[in-house]
């Protein structure tokens, strides 16, 4: 149950305020006289006090059945189990198969922090060694923009020179992009539950807010960039000279918007995201120019390929359109809690 309680604040010293803690959770918390207690201003005003120690030594365990669970239902079980903020997962089962141990074992190598430190026949238990401390949510989603773009450009770079080992490196990336949004994803339901993160004190939840629904639109363009890059490694010839000054304008007005999105989303800069948006119209006729332009190819199988990689690049303008928007919300957020 929650309670609020209120407190007269005093003056000891001609100098120093005090409050008195309520007793019910001082006793709950194990604070006793003598204890330290951490105080941690944030931006909105609000003074956050824990009890030193207690978020550090405090577990939590999931322990889950598999007897029933295979192939992508235990994927998406065990992708649940860490976003939802578990540090220890037991997976329990009469008999875990040989082919639920690789998925396991697999699903743990793609997220960050996650290992097995116990396997027996019938349990498997997964402890994050992740250390909280070393993360912040805006490096996480900077990393993600700097992966994407990096997959982005080389992605038509491979198509552009029919280079299918460049083409298989952009694929293979992909999953480190999966496991930093994943990884967002935990922290952003951390602190809805009202728990701390290091970054708390200079990160609002407005801003986590914004920055998690950014990392959803940055994840797609990644997956986007992969789609381009399966569709160089499989074209068997070079793409005429035309139609890849028109495939890489594009590009290049694509990635324009979701650079210039970043850092409006950063900065708080809503001129500049209004001037990305904006250009989504003028985008549109660029890749409808394009799309007018591979009628004439010779070949359908080449047609419906860079169809598909045009529509992948107007996609990624859209998300960088998106990125704008989350940050003339975000902006308009932190003006109302100053």
């Amino acid at each position: 149950m929650v309670y609020i309680e209120t407190r007269k604040i005093q003056q000891t010293g001609g100098s120093t305020y005090i409050v008195s803690l309520p007793k019910k959770w001082a006793e709950r918390a194990g604070i006793t006289t003598g204890s330290q207690v951490t105080l941690q201003p944030q931006e909105d005003g609000t003074l956050t006090i824990a009890a030193e120690g207690i978020i550090q030594s405090t577990k939590k365990k999931n322990v889950i059945d598999v007897n029933a669970c295979f192939g992508d239902e235990l994927v998406r079980l065990l992708i649940a189990a860490y976003i939802s903020g578990s540090d220890m997962i037991e997976l329990r089962a009469n008999r875990i198969q040989v082919d639920q141990k690789k998925i396991i074992r697999s699903v743990c190598h793609k997220l960050i922090g996650p290992e097995i430190i116990e396997e027996t026949a019938n349990s498997v238990l997964i402890q994050d060694l992740l250390n909280p401390s070393e993360v912040s949510i805006k490096k996480s989603v900077r990393r993600m923009f700097l992966i994407s773009k990096s997959m982005l450009n080389d992605a038509m770079q491979a198509l552009k020179n029919h280079d299918q080992d460049l083409a298989l490196d952009v694929i293979e990336r992909d999953d480190e992009v999966d496991r930093l949004f994943l990884l967002i994803s935990k922290q952003f339901r951390t602190v809805l539950r009202g728990s701390r993160l290091p970054d708390t004190s200079e990160t609002t939840i407005d801003e986590y807010h914004d920055l998690r629904l950014a990392a959803s639109s940055l994840e797609r363009i990644a997956d986007h960039a992969l789609r381009i890059a399966k569709i160089a490694s499989t074209l068997e010839n070079p793409i005429p000279e035309g139609t890849m000054e028109l495939l890489e304008r594009s590009h290049m007005n694509s990635t324009a918007m979701v650079e210039d999105a970043i850092d409006a989303l950063y900065n708080q800069n809503t001129d500049l995201a209004n001037q990305v948006i904006a250009k989504v119209d003028s985008a549109k006729t660029s890749i409808d120019e394009l799309n007018a332009s591979l009628l004439d190819l010779n070949s359908p199988e080449v047609i419906v390929a860079l169809g598909t990689v045009a529509d992948s690049i107007d996609r990624i303008g859209e998300y960088g359109a998106n990125i704008s928007e989350f940050a003339i919300n975000l902006s308009m957020a932190i003006v109302q809690n100053k």
